[in-house]
């Protein structure tokens, strides 16, 4: 009886392992995600800033929407993700939200134009998907 309870803790250990590995490997695809929603947000903000309006706002907003749209059948193709995925997605949306409207609101009442907003605008509201991106990669 040992050596079969043996044999069956050590093959439940090795698909553990394995199941490990895939998780690891298959929830990758995250990292990319948000380091392209990072970038993809800088543009949009770069494009309602710095362009005339409205061809500013319809350039950049037409791109975001292309970018999340196609994000999201991406994500929604993978078979794998961590635990605590949503959590820390929705966590990642809702810091970029606020740091989005931070820039966005001061910056069309304001700054309309301004590369001295807009710039370090776009890198503030790409930002949480870039560390988003680079914390996915360490995990």
């Amino acid at each position: 009886m040992g050596e079969y309870a043996s044999h069956d803790a050590a093959a439940a250990l090795a698909r553990v392992r394995e199941l490990d590995s895939t998780v690891r490997r298959g929830s990758k695809w995250y990292v990319r995600y948000q380091v392209i929603y990072g970038c993809a947000a800088a543009v949009m903000v770069l494009c309602i800033g710095l362009l005339p309006s409205p061809h500013g706002v319809a350039i950049g907003t037409g791109g975001w929407i292309a970018t999340v749209a196609a994000l999201s059948v991406y994500a929604a193709r993978q078979r794998v993700s961590r635990r605590g995925f949503g959590r820390r997605h929705i966590g990642m949306i809702m810091v970029w939200t606020l740091l989005y409207l931070a820039v966005l609101f001061p910056g069309v009442t304001w700054h309309q134009g301004a590369a001295s907003w807009w710039v370090p605008g776009a890198v503030v509201v790409a930002l949480p998907g870039l560390i988003g991106g680079y914390l996915e990669a360490r995990r």
